[in-house]
């Protein structure tokens, strides 16, 4: 599969609003009295404001001649008032009073800030961790093959791409050991910054060696390290999105929150995007939820490997997950797949932890677990899903 990221120009194209400031200098200035007292205070903090808006968009209206005609103005107007340049602006302003730097909700919810109420921001979850298994933005839970480079996130602001390679010779199952992200350049607020972990190596910095983007007080995007070379955290408060990467093992862990408008904000030939579609059917591994699992007790061929893996019947790997996850929901099943797929302990721990991302990252504690009687992508409260004697006709090979 091609690579779907452009290390290079792979920038949004931000239009210049410079009219904007212009019409909310109009609306501020438009009612003051010259003759009045108290004129040159407010003509003032209108100005600081229209200045303030015309910085913010410095970088997009470089070529526009509207623009450069307008800070001009500004500065005549400025000597004309006496007025300085540091001091308080006009509250009223909209475009003061949003930090364009600080998400705040859907586009439309900002324009109508006068009369309707605010519609609150709506969040998607989505997190990729194991063998691997996929949450989607729309609860919908799989796994995959996958095998390969894979766009899980394309959109105006954001790409996300995985590596997934084979995790057992001889079996369809695949594991995260490269991810790739690209946070787009956006207005002032950041330049773009690529961020990509390896195996062993999972950096507290992007590959330009910063930890932070946009401006050095704001920091509007950055890199948090939880725990060295095991554990990071992006935080990108422009665009509301925060994600979540993690070793455990010798493979990755995805998780990422991050607003709907956001998400839904890509092209048509972009669509080609895990988080948002899912897998493609060939891809798929389970059906609808429900996981294969290999034979039980079989040894899994060992290809040469140093160490023979351990052994796991479906006894022992049930009792193994439920050491770390009590609630017998599509994670804990996960983890018995994986344990029986590859005989590998620290899949444990990578089910433990995508669970405890989702319980950190995922809006609605109403659907942090999703059962496979609920065709993987449902939710519900006490559906169980018993592994044992009953479960015959779900125990398939996984080996091509």
């Amino acid at each position: 599969l091609p690579s779907v990221l452009c290390l290079g120009d792979c920038q949004l194209q931000t239009p210049c609003r410079i009219q904007k400031c212009t019409t909310d200098f109009v609306s501020l200035t438009s009612h003051l009295n010259s003759a009045l007292e108290g004129f040159d205070l407010e003509f003032c903090k209108a100005l600081r404001a229209y200045s303030a808006c015309t910085y913010r968009n410095s970088k997009v209206c470089r070529g526009n001649l509207v623009y450069h005609s307008a800070v001009l103005g500004i500065s005549d107007l400025m000597s004309q008032r006496n007025c300085s340049k540091d001091g308080p602006t006009s509250s009223t302003n909209p475009e003061v009073t949003h930090d364009p730097c600080n998400y705040s909700g859907p586009t439309e919810a900002r324009e109508h800030q006068g009369g309707e109420k605010a519609h609150p921001t709506t969040y998607l979850f989505c997190g990729l961790f194991g063998d691997p298994h996929l949450r989607t933005f729309k609860d919908h839970f799989q796994t995959c093959k996958v095998e390969g480079a894979w766009p899980l996130i394309d959109n105006n602001y954001l790409s996300v791409q995985v590596t997934n390679v084979p995790v057992v010779p001889g079996s369809s199952a695949t594991a995260t050991n490269k991810i790739t992200i690209i946070f787009k350049t956006y207005q002032d607020c950041t330049d773009q910054k690529v961020y990509q972990a390896v195996t062993d190596d999972l950096p507290a910095a992007f590959v330009d060696g910063t930890t932070s983007g946009g401006d050095g007080n704001t920091k509007s995007l950055r890199i948090v390290e939880k725990v060295s070379g095991k554990y990071v955290e992006m935080h990108a408060k422009y665009i509301g999105t925060t994600v979540y990467i993690r070793q455990l093992g010798h493979y990755l862990t995805l998780a990422i929150r991050m607003p709907q408008e956001l998400v839904m904000a890509y092209e048509e030939s972009q669509d080609l995007q895990l988080c948002v579609n899912g897998c493609p059917s060939t891809e798929r591994i389970d059906d609808s939820g429900h996981l294969p699992l290999p034979v039980m007790g079989q040894l899994l061929p060992q290809g040469g490997a140093a160490h023979p893996w351990s052994v796991y019947t479906l006894e022992t790997a049930t009792t193994k997950c439920h050491e770390k996850i009590l609630v017998k929901d599509i994670y804990f099943y996960s983890c018995v797949f994986d344990l029986l797929t590859t005989g590998d302990a620290n899949f444990t721990a990578a089910a433990y932890s995508a669970l405890q991302d989702v319980e950190a990252l995922h809006p609605r504690k109403e659907h942090w677990h999703i059962f496979p009687s609920d065709g993987g992508g449902g939710v519900g409260k006490g559906s169980k899903f018993f592994v044992g004697l009953g479960l015959v006709c779900l125990i398939l090979v996984v080996f091509l």
